[in-house]
This record gives structure tokens, C-alpha cells and sequence, in this order.
């Protein structure tokens, strides 16, 4: 097992000339700087963005839907390096209410994982391809209120590593949790993130930042 270290790449305006920010989470196997890039597809000309980086290019080791002990002490670590991040962008001057967080598969499964463990009002949530963590999901573990913070989720129908059905049951906590939740399945979606869902996240939380 392995802890993470504190490995931020930055991109777009510097946190103190910023109004808001995006948290980009990148899957297993790839790294911080290959999902920087993905930013320069959205309308964030205006937004400083912060992308972690996972120790061993993993965020944690086994699949999501494992149980939570078989992830750990990684998991915990992980979602520590995220606590860390919110804590010195909300210290920088950016409140929580003008984050967004992003994440695709690996990276989306812990976005969602931290954002119901935190559940507050956020600029927005993006799951690309992911669902919250754990063979069986504690409740106990989910505490907050999202403050009709529009939080999206997409997927492909069938996915070889995320289940429609964990998607599901994951909206469905968020939506209880005052999450306004956008669910969308592509039928036979490859494991990517398509051109499709990089326009309706443009449309959903990045519209407003064009010609700023």
C-alpha cells in the first residue's frame, strides 16, 4: 500500500487574480499533466486549475466496487491530498461555493467519493465515467448538503469498469443530499471522454465564462 504526497500542477490565472477554480482528478494510469490539457477544451479562461498528482500513477489499487479496506490506506490518503488542495484554494481567496471539481473514471470515482463526504454548495461537479467507492456504500460516511450544486455523471452502458447500477445508487445518495443531478448514459460509450460530454460540461458550469 502507499500514501501520496501533496504534488499539485497548476494551470490557467493564478489563484490570487481568480474569481474561481477547477480541481482536475485524473484516472489510474495517467498522470496530473495529462489531464491539464483537457482544461483548454472547456470555457476556463478565467479559472485557476489545480491537478493533483497520484503517487504510482494510481489513486488507490483495486477497483471502486471492492471493499473499502482493500483501497486503504491509499484511499484515505488520496482524499487527504483533496482536503488539502479545497483547504488552500478557499485560503487563497476562492470560496467553496466557485470550485469545480473534475474527474475521469479512477479520478471520478474519488471526486464523487470527496465531494458527498463533504457535501457543501460547490461551483459544480463533473464525474466523467464514475461512481462513489466501496462494495457496499456506508452511509455514515456522507454528510452535508450540496445546496442544489449541479453535479454531473456520465457513463457508457455497458462500461467495463464502472456498473450502471453503481452509477445509479451514487446519484441517488447525491440527490438525497441536495445534489441537482445530471445522469447520462451513452449506450456502448468506449471508456473516454467523448467530444459529447466535453460540450454539455461546457454548457452545464463553463457557458457563462465565454467572452469574459
Amino acid at each position: 500500500m502507499y500514501q501520496h504526497s501533496k504534488n499539485i500542477v497548476t494551470a490557467g490565472i493564478p489563484a490570487e487574480n481568480a474569481k474561481s477554480a477547477l480541481v482536475m482528478i485524473h484516472g489510474r494510469g495517467a498522470s496530473a499533466q495529462s489531464m491539464v490539457p483537457l482544461s483548454s477544451y472547456l470555457n476556463t479562461n478565467d479559472m485557476a486549475v489545480f491537478a493533483p498528482e497520484a503517487s504510482r500513477h494510481s489513486w488507490y489499487p483495486t477497483s471502486f466496487i471492492q471493499p473499502v479496506e482493500e483501497n486503504q490506506p491509499a484511499l484515505d490518503s488520496a482524499l487527504e491530498v483533496i482536503s488539502e488542495l479545497v483547504k488552500d484554494i478557499i485560503g487563497s481567496g476562492i470560496p467553496a461555493e466557485q470550485i469545480y471539481f473534475l474527474g475521469f473514471s479512477q479520478g471520478a470515482c474519488l471526486t464523487l467519493e470527496y465531494v458527498t463526504r463533504n457535501a457543501m454548495k460547490y461551483g459544480g461537479v463533473i464525474a466523467f465515467t464514475g461512481g462513489l467507492i466501496g462494495k457496499d456504500l456506508r452511509m455514515e460516511n456522507y454528510q452535508g448538503d450540496f445546496g442544489q450544486t449541479t453535479i454531473l455523471m456520465t457513463t457508457g452502458d455497458p462500461d467495463a469498469h464502472v456498473p450502471l447500477k453503481r452509477v445509479k445508487e451514487s446519484a441517488a445518495i447525491m440527490e438525497k443530499m441536495n445534489g441537482r443531478m445530471h445522469v447520462i448514459v451513452y449506450p456502448a460509450k468506449q471508456h473516454t471522454i467523448t467530444n459529447d460530454e466535453i460540450d454539455l460540461a461546457n454548457q452545464l458550469f463553463f457557458s457563462a465564462a465565454v467572452n469574459l
